[in-house]
């Protein structure tokens, strides 16, 4: 018995003179590998809930149009497919500022619709123009006849509060359909409405998600990979220290 418990604290003599991290990388490595692993599974979560909105996208985007009356009595979400019939109001478009596609600068931009079957306005956005030259306002062409179009909705994150802009067209950096409801004397529904390819419709190229699940994906490995060479450097020092260590003893060891 003795013996065993003398073997027993002799390996445990060597493991410790075998790695002797220190403790003030003990303690970096404590703070720093539960955030960059927990870092790791939020992207992938991430990743997993881009992946469930497209899917629920896609299929309420497959479904038959509905009509504006029927939409109201809907709760304001997502991706539900519309049927307008009515007009646009060209004197009080709004331009979406600060949009991109593919690299070129440009605006979306949102007008009054007025829906002659459900008796009701809405804003529809008719999608992306490009706007290289911000010294010449950018040309748009608004059809003055009774349109039939497919749209779908999207719930604008909240806007935050802003000063009203006077005159049109006017430019702005979130869509809040109700403030412009109210600017305009209108009662009109709470929702930003897309149009999909059509009569009217620009550049209807919407992304559904503005970072796809696999960049989320990509930055997980990232940080699973930073997480994994963390673990390895100190290790590494661990046992270089250790040996350091050893060196040194067996040095100023008398014989």
């Amino acid at each position: 018995m003795q013996y065993s418990q003398h073997a027993t604290e002799h390996s445990a003599g060597r493991a410790t003179r075998a790695f002797r991290p220190g403790i003030a990388p003990t303690l970096v490595v404590l703070a720093l590998l539960p955030v960059l692993i927990g870092l790791g599974f939020w992207q992938l979560s991430r990743a997993a809930e881009k992946r469930t909105l497209l899917i629920a996208a896609e299929t309420q985007r497959q479904q038959d149009p509905i009509s504006v009356a029927a939409l109201e009595r809907l709760p304001p979400r997502s991706y539900v497919r519309v049927r307008l019939q009515g007009q646009l109001d060209a004197e009080h478009t709004a331009l979406l500022d600060n949009r991109t596609r593919d690299g070129r600068a440009g605006v979306e931009v949102l007008q009054p619709f007025y829906d002659r079957v459900g008796h009701q306005w809405l804003l529809v956005n008719r999608g992306w123009v490009a706007w290289p030259d911000r010294r010449v306002p950018p040309q748009i062409d608004t059809p003055t006849h009774d349109l039939l179009l497919d749209a779908w909705t999207y719930v604008p994150q909240p806007a935050a509060p802003t000063a009203p802009v006077a005159g049109w067209p006017r430019l702005i950096t979130q869509v809040d359909a109700p403030a412009l409801w109210d600017q305009l004397g209108r009662e009109g529904l709470p929702l930003e409405i897309r149009l999909e390819p059509g009569d009217a419709a620009l550049d209807t190229d919407w992304p559904i998600v503005a970072m796809p699940p696999e960049r989320h994906v990509g930055y997980a490995v990232q940080w699973f990979a930073l997480a994994f060479a963390l673990t390895g450097l100190y290790l590494y020092l661990g046992i270089r220290r250790a040996r350091e260590t050893l060196d040194h003893d067996r040095q100023h060891d008398p014989e």
